[in-house]
Formats: C-alpha cells, structure tokens, sequence
C-alpha cells in the first residue's frame, strides 16, 4: 500500500509490521504483550477472540471472491468416499463401487457448467465443492477440464486432508468453522445439487433444505442426483404422511440422473410465486 492508494492520512499496518523488525532486541520488545496485536497468534487463539476468528473467517473468502468478481456459484454437495470408475472395483463395498457412476456425472455436469461459466468470463456459475476427493474431486477436475475457475472450501479435520489437485489454487480456502464454511456455499448460490454421499452430505442437503423451506434463502434449483440411493435413505412421503413436513415440502427438490438432466433442470427452473 502506498500513500496514493490509501483513502486515510494514517500511516497503515503493514508499515508498522515492517517497523516491528528492525526494533532493539531487549527483555521489553521481546515479550508477547509488547506484540501488535493482529500479529499476536497466540492472542487471537484466546477463547475471548472466538467471534473476532469467526469474523475473520467469514470476511477473507468473501472479499476474495468479491475481488476476484465472482457473483454465482454452483455448488456441488457429494461424498468424499465416492471412487472414480476406474477404482469401483476396489471400493471398500460393492456398493460404493456401483456410486462411482456418479463419481463421472459431477465431473461431467461440472465440466458443461464451467464451459458456461467461461462464456461470462468466470464470474457467474462457478462451481464450488467442499475441496476433497471423491464427488469434490469430481466436480474440480470437470471444472479444470473446461479451462475455467473452481472454488474449494476445505476444513481443517482430525484426519489429514489436503485440497484435491483441481482446485483454483487461489480460490481453495480452509476453515475452522463448519457453520462459517456453510454459510459460503450458499451465499452465491445459484443451483445446489447433491449427489450420494454421508454424514457430511447428508448435514449440507438439510439445513440448505431447511433455509430454503423456512424462506431463510431463496428457491434455487435442489437436484438430488440418484433416485434409487436417496429414495433408499430417506422416506421423504413418510415424512410428508406424518405432517413432519408439508406436502408442498417434497416439491423442493427434484431427482436428476445425469449432468445433461441437471443442466435441463436449472434451465428451466421457475421461481416459485411467493
């Protein structure tokens, strides 16, 4: 930052920073309460910092997508077990192996999408997933394989896990926050289309479901892809039956098979009338 470009008299931060190395080496400079305080990591680990982490959280992904002009996303909800085809035969079940298809149809539908998206010069439809393997993986890669952007929002989990190799490297993000890290999803939310998946999938798909039935969030296309595995999982008219849910509920969503499907789907989608 120059002087020209600053909209304030102050001298800024990152000056200050800079100044903060070359000061004398003594017992005062050196201990932690003479650190500025945004450099402080240790102070903003603190538990009284907990909502400046979750501000902070939520303001750096949104003023790089804000910067980087990206309006509408498409995102992909889908599960990390879900192998390529050409792994199905060793997945850990035989039915996880027969998933794999859909393993092709994310990477196909993301691939189309994102041949839409280049056409508006990568700031509406950009396809985001979680950033994993599995359906992530798939959505990123047929995003990659279009030449265009794709956004990949990880979280920092027991287990090692690292941003699968198609993410646009300056639009993969990590979160501590599984509820900030949900917010992104749908912020820009143009379509949401959820393919097989677990725990995870299954939390995404409700509480989108929630928001929108709850007039939270906008109506936006909701594509379950693979009827005979949701339909399997979950008795949506049982729901319906026992008033847990209304019968207009069920038309939230819709069941799609294939990406040419999926495409026909948010294409034609109506607003509903409020």
């Amino acid at each position: 930052m120059t002087d020209d470009t600053r909209s304030h008299p102050f001298r800024d931060s990152v000056q200050d920073v800079a100044a903060t190395h070359r000061i004398p080496d003594t017992p005062q400079t050196r201990a932690p309460a003479y650190r500025l305080a945004f450099t402080d990591t240790d102070f903003l680990m603190r538990e009284e910092l907990r909502p400046v982490r979750l501000q902070l959280e939520l303001l750096k992904p949104q003023m790089i997508l804000d910067e980087r002009g990206i309006k509408s996303t498409i995102v992909l909800f889908g599960g990390a077990r879900i192998p390529r085809p050409e792994h199905a035969e060793t997945a850990r079940t035989p039915v996880l192996g027969a998933l794999s298809k859909y393993y092709e149809e994310a990477r196909r539908f993301a691939r189309m999408m994102t041949e839409r998206s280049v056409e508006s010069y990568g700031r509406e439809d950009v396809i985001v997933t979680g950033g994993g393997p599995g359906v992530m993986e798939a959505g990123n890669l047929g995003a990659h394989e279009a030449g265009g952007q794709s956004i990949g929002l990880n979280i920092v989990l027991p287990h090692e896990q690292a941003p699968n190799a198609y993410v646009t490297p300056d639009l993969s993000f990590n979160f501590h926050y599984f509820a900030i890290r949900k917010m992104h999803f749908l912020m820009r939310a143009k379509a949401i289309c959820i393919f097989p998946g677990g725990f995870g999938t299954l939390d995404e798909m409700f509480e989108s479901l929630t928001l929108i039935q709850t007039k939270r969030m906008k109506p936006v296309p909701f594509l379950l892809f693979g009827r005979s595995f949701w339909e399997r999982v979950l008795n949506w008219e049982a729901l319906a039956e026992a008033g847990t849910i209304s019968p207009e509920d069920l038309d939230l969503f819709q069941y799609v098979e294939t990406a040419e499907e999926a495409m026909a789907a948010i294409d034609g989608f109506a607003q509903p009338c409020t």
